[in-house]
């Protein structure tokens, strides 16, 4: 319940203090806006301040992944290759000393409702402490990964353990000589057993879709070898702005179909041995707009995967031989050694396509079909089942527009947006990192960086031109929505139940939620649309 308290006027409210949220705060204050953010967590971080569990670390590489601030960058070197979730709080800490970000913030606190007064032409914001505000824009920057998903288990109220999500993973709980249980296999899922598993503790793993995974081959980093790297970050993020996903790798142009299996081993070889996302990035352009070609990636990592396991029961669940997934249409996984750690005798693997969990009792779960039912004790039960993706935490805001209408009720039959910036009849609402642009698809810094600088040239524009709102069409937004629909058609995405597509959610429409052309595409969208306003409606 929302209490009554203290007031904000200002020009921008921005909403979330992860990555996206820092650098509005910190872009629109030099535009000389009167700027406020306001942040759920107690501190900067977005994901990165949420993300405590056991191995929770970032699967796109230094240097690209941070602010591209020559001030923040200058006093600031990475430790390791792929940063743990420590080493990224104490990055954004270092943000803060060096931004100031904080003496504009106000922390702990959750927006509840943001309603557009189409006669002020201001937005007014209420929050679960009673604060409020107002103002004439609004920079929703909430990120993809924030509203968590519980999954509704009949019974679950009745368990007596300790049950904990992922994402709410607290520093306190000691796992030694007790039986745990993980449900989800994603990337959470993934840190967290590779983690656990070297405890004294019984781990149950249940799985219902085998993850796809890449080597990270994480290593250190000096401080040498950082200090000599940032004679190239000019280069590396201007390749991260011009490439497809956000990332600074060479990019191959040619169809796996035009070189012969011996190219092809050598080339998959060659990317394999790199780790991270190169064996993706960098790859044939076509592994994910051609089934065979698809194939030729799936028998290649099918190989590499089995032959690190001994236990052939938990090699054929996690790595079949017959290919059961489109590499790449499901969010990959980064690993260590994932792969060592569930074939050690304290790792059991239960495969819920055969045998779902039917319930949660008091004392854990039972697994099985019909009358063929197993019983699990479990002392705790993890839940790395991620989150209402994309879209959960916008709507969340309890945004109304102009019309008095909800964000829930205007994307009822689906997303509409124009180019994943804004909604009609929304007014000077801005979003980053949200539906229907590259988002979860890229590297995010850099490609937040694109559109908070988007969104500060489009309030420039507007006051150098006496614009007091603008707002997309909703015929701009409908074709939008056309082409990030016929986008995903020309890949194997649709063909995979993915959080990319909104499955992972019971009762969630199931649609594109992300651009799937790239970069580059969206991007000369973006820029043409503010040449002359196309797309769009002003107001003086």
């Amino acid at each position: 319940m929302t209490r009554a308290g203290p007031h904000i006027e200002t020009d921008a409210i921005v909403i979330g203090g992860g990555f996206g949220g820092c650098n509005s705060l910190y872009k629109l204050r030099n535009l000389g806006l009167s700027v406020k953010l306001i942040e759920a967590g107690s501190a900067f971080g977005g994901v990165w301040h949420w993300n405590r569990y056991p191995g929770a670390r970032v699967d796109s590489e230094t240097p690209s992944y941070q602010f591209n601030i020559p001030a923040v960058w200058k006093g600031w070197n990475f430790s390791e290759r792929f940063p743990g979730d420590d080493e990224l709080r104490r990055y954004f800490q270092h943000v803060d000393d060096v931004l100031g970000l904080s003496k504009d913030t106000v922390f702990s606190t959750i927006v509840t409702k943001t309603e557009y007064n189409p006669v002020s032409r201001r937005w007014t914001l209420q929050t679960d402490t009673g604060l409020t505000a107002t103002c004439k824009y609004v920079i929703a920057a909430t990120g993809s990964s924030y509203k968590k998903h519980y999954p509704q288990f009949k019974g679950l109220e009745t368990y007596k353990g300790t049950l904990v999500h992922a994402a709410d993973y607290p520093d306190s709980l000691d796992v030694k000589g007790k039986r745990v249980g993980i449900v989800g296999n994603g990337a959470s899922g993934l840190q967290i057993v590779q983690t656990l598993a070297k405890e004294e503790c019984e781990l149950n793993v249940f799985i219902r879709t085998p993850c796809f995974t890449i080597p990270m081959h994480q290593r250190s980093i000096t401080l040498e070898e950082a200090e000599m790297m940032k004679g190239y970050y000019e280069g590396i993020f201007d390749r991260c702005y011009k490439s497809a996903a956000g990332f600074p790798h060479n990019t191959r142009y040619q169809s796996a179909h035009q070189a012969t299996p011996e190219e092809r081993k050598e080339l998959f070889d060659e990317l394999w041995a790199r780790g991270g996302y190169s064996f993706l990035v960098s790859n044939y352009y076509d592994f994910l707009l051609d089934e065979k070609t698809n194939g030729f990636f799936y028998d290649y990592w099918v190989q590499k995967v089995r032959q690190r396991m001994t236990n052939t029961e938990k090699m054929d669940l996690v790595a079949p031989l017959k290919q059961h997934m489109f590499v790449g249409t499901k969010r990959p996984s980064l690993e260590q050694d994932y792969y060592e750690m569930i074939d050690r005798p304290n790792v059991t693997l239960h495969n819920l396509k055969k045998a779902p969990i039917v319930e949660f009792h008091a004392s854990g779960v039972v697994t099985g079909r019909g009358d063929d039912l197993h019983h699990h004790d479990l002392d705790v039960v993890i839940f790395a089942t991620g989150y209402d993706a994309v879209t959960g935490s916008l709507l969340d805001l309890g945004v109304t527009d102009k019309n008095q209408k909800s964000l829930t009720e205007k994307w009822e039959n689906g997303v509409l947006t124009h180019l994943g910036l804004m909604v009609p009849d929304v007014p000077n609402l801005f979003m980053v990192y949200g539906p229907q642009a590259p988002t979860s698809l890229a590297n995010g810094p850099p490609f937040i960086e694109m559109e908070v600088d988007w969104i500060c040239k489009a309030i420039e524009k507007m006051q150098n031109n006496g614009i007091e709102s603008i707002e997309p069409t909703q015929q701009a937004a409908e074709q939008w929505r056309e082409q990030v629909f016929q986008a995903s058609q020309r890949t194997l995405y649709p063909k995979t139940d993915s959080w990319y597509m909104g499955a992972n959610i019971p009762g969630k429409r199931r649609e594109p939620l992300v651009w799937l052309g790239g970069i580059p595409s969206w991007w000369k969208c973006c820029t043409d649309a503010l040449e002359e306003w196309n797309g769009f409606h002003t107001s003086p």
